[in-house]
């Protein structure tokens, strides 16, 4: 049975590679730098969870996301974003805009995986 498909975006590659140690075992892992790719990704693979930085360059993860909602081809996928900005500000955004969760860095292992069971149906 293949594994489910997760997409990382995050400009920070040390915590792409922190994810995928955590996440690797269970699931595949596609990596994004930054939301542009994330989206592009998104439009040409099919995800079952997507885990998203705010702050990125070349378009931030709150578009990013505004985007992938937005698209009837990439609406359905849960987003949660990941991300070292917790004010409740921005959680309500990312929530305006359509994502599914937030998980504010620093974040252990085991709060990783419990959101992302909450989102992803295993078979």
């Amino acid at each position: 049975m293949p594994k489910m498909k997760i997409l990382i975006a995050d400009d920070e590659e040390h915590v792409r590679q922190l994810v995928c140690g955590i996440l690797d075992k269970d699931y595949q892992i596609v990596q994004a730098k930054n939301g542009e790719e994330a989206v592009k990704e998104s439009r040409e693979q099919d995800f079952d969870l997507i885990l998203m930085d705010i702050m990125m360059p070349k378009l931030d993860g709150l578009a990013a996301c505004c985007m992938l909602k937005g698209d009837k081809q990439t609406s359905a996928i849960p987003i949660v974003m990941l991300t070292g900005v917790g004010y409740e500000l921005n959680k309500k955004l990312s929530q305006q805009l359509g994502a599914d969760g937030y998980i504010t860095k620093p974040f252990s292992p085991r709060e990783l995986r419990t959101k992302i069971n909450e989102f992803i149906k295993h078979a």
